[in-house]
């Protein structure tokens, strides 16, 4: 059985069944849901909510990562999501992420109670997010990002490159393989083309050895398939969720929990049944 090891001591069985983490948007700009949950206990009434959904990680974000979106300081970022992760940490009841990609941010957020560092930058921002998990033994989550580099015209060679070298820093930073989940970046610096294409093929990134989250939740790829605005891709998220599962990716970054936790569940009946599971890593 495979272990995702985390801050704290804890840890996520990741090969058996799908796990789903449930998006915790605490900006006032997001594009799904932002302005929702910016004041601490409505974050945390919605994370319960997403909890008692099924979710068995809840991940923290404090600035929107939407095309256009303003950045806005370290300060600003600590201040949204510190109070949050400080709360649900008292509730001992889930596991906890942080979505930054400074590590300045991480640090103080694995402090706080958080498990996992959920880098979007997949340590091409701020590199120092490696150390913050070498020395606190926090789960890291890295990112495939096109943005500020030139992309192979293959598009699982790129994502074979890019996270490789990665991987590369991550290890010289000392973070341990147990520790590291990969994520394609589904929406990051991809059109329309690019995005179906990485789902068709996705199996094949398993070869890079580590389990694989994915977040399509409620993204323009999702719109441009069914015409829905962001609001209305719930259904759609579910079938790139059902489908992603079947390909070998264990981990869901989502809004809507309880349907994607359904979803996920018919997805790992049908693997077990055929005895096919593909995320042999």
């Amino acid at each position: 059985m495979k272990r995702w090891h985390l801050a704290h001591g804890r840890h996520l069985e990741v090969d058996e069944k799908a796990s789903v983490m449930g998006i915790l948007n605490v900006t006032p700009d997001s594009f799904s849901d932002g302005g929702q949950f910016v004041k601490a206990d409505d974050a945390v009434a919605r994370a319960l909510q997403m909890m008692d959904e099924g979710a068995a990680i809840i991940d923290v974000g404090g600035e929107s990562t939407r095309p256009g979106a303003l950045p806005i300081t370290a300060v600003e970022e600590q201040a949204r999501i510190l109070p949050v992760i400080r709360a649900l940490a008292v509730l001992g009841r889930v596991i906890i992420s942080v979505d930054t990609y400074r590590a300045e941010t991480a640090a103080l957020a694995v402090a706080a109670g958080a498990h996992i560092v959920n880098d979007i930058s997949g340590l091409g921002g701020d590199a120092a997010i490696a150390r913050v998990a070498a020395e606190t033994g926090a789960g890291l989550c890295i990112m495939h990002t096109g943005r500020d580099r030139q992309k192979l015209a293959d598009i699982i060679e790129d994502q074979f490159l890019f996270l490789r070298q990665s991987l590369e820093i991550a290890a010289n930073a000392g973070v341990a393989k147990n520790q590291i989940v990969l994520d394609p970046g589904f929406g990051f610096a991809k059109d329309g083309a690019e995005n179906i294409a990485l789902m068709a093929r996705f199996s094949e990134l398993l070869p890079l050895g580590h389990p694989f989250m994915v977040g399509t939740s409620r993204k323009r790829m999702i719109g441009e398939l069914t015409g829905r605005d962001a609001g209305g891709r719930d259904a759609g998220t579910a079938a790139t969720s059902h489908f992603l599962r079947l390909q070998g990716a264990v981990l869901f970054r989502v809004h809507n929990v309880a349907m994607n936790v359904d979803a996920l569940a018919v997805a790992d009946a049908m693997l077990k049944f055929s005895g096919e599971a593909k995320n042999a890593y």
